[in-house]
């Protein structure tokens, strides 16, 4: 007997999605703070100390508190909220994506009860979804592995709902099969894929190709999806942006348009 909620689903938009959830009497879903679009008028919300999964309830105070100081260490809130139709019939509430991109459902039956995924990634589920922390096993991922660090596991037999930016393709690994990415890149993975991150190994490539000193390497079997465009990279160049100091003479101007330090290959 399935432990999670069974909800249904309907994704909205392009590049600018959210996701209705539609929930029969007395159905739940969880999400981060703030995540909520939409609901209807007989939808409850409340706030659950941890991930509102129940997987601590027996476990006393203490296992609450370790349950919930899983979900700190990931950078989360103590708190989630959960969503509830009060209502004898279907009722429905929506979740935005924080910021441009698409969002990926995950059914963790497909995928043997298990997800794990980047941090920020999550965005809601079905209640019963557990959320915990996901330590890699290598010291190399925990020194330098930058967003790819700390992860987060999904556990449970219902749907759950991610976010990732720009466009979010899926790669099948087979055994023994390597894939190199930027660390920031990756937005899931299944529990068989070992994950690490290396060196670039070429010190010039390092610093003048503007793909830092590591990178993560991923070893098949299983799946990864992937972003293309990584919320830290896109708030990096419009933090750079903003340093450049707007406001000069040429702006407007043909100079303006182009940059007096583009025409000199500076960024």
């Amino acid at each position: 007997m399935k432990k999670a909620h069974e909800i249904d689903f309907t994704v909205y938009g392009d590049d600018m999605q959210f996701v209705e959830i539609g929930l029969d009497s007395g159905e739940s879903v969880v999400a981060e703070a703030g995540a909520m679009m939409y609901m209807d008028g007989s939808i409850e919300m409340d706030s659950v100390f941890g991930d509102g999964s129940g997987r601590d309830g027996g476990k006393g105070v203490m296992g609450m508190l370790m349950g919930a100081g899983k979900r700190v260490l990931t950078g989360e809130s103590l708190f989630m909220t959960v969503f509830t139709n009060s209502a004898y019939e279907r009722k429905a509430v929506a979740f935005a994506a924080p910021y441009p991109g698409k969002i990926i459902p995950f059914d963790l039956c497909d995928h043997g009860g298990q997800i794990i995924c980047q941090r920020d990634a999550f965005l809601c589920a079905a209640k019963g979804i557990s959320i915990e922390i996901a330590f890699q096993k290598k010291i190399g991922a925990g020194l330098f592995g930058g967003e790819g660090f700390i992860m987060q596991r999904l556990l449970g037999d219902g749907l759950a709902f991610m976010h990732a930016g720009g466009t979010i393709i899926k790669k099948d690994l087979a055994q023994g099969e390597m894939l190199k990415i930027d660390t920031g890149c990756l937005v899931a993975m299944t529990a068989s894929v070992n994950y690490d991150v290396e060196f670039v190994g070429n010190i010039k490539s390092a610093i003048f190709g503007g793909e830092g000193l590591f990178f993560a390497t991923l070893k098949g079997p299983g799946a990864v999806w992937l972003q293309s465009l990584p919320f830290s990279r896109l708030a990096d160049r419009m933090i750079a942006a903003g340093k450049k100091g707007g406001g000069g003479k040429e702006e407007g101007s043909l100079l303006g348009n182009i940059g007096l330090g583009n025409l000199f290959g500076k960024d």
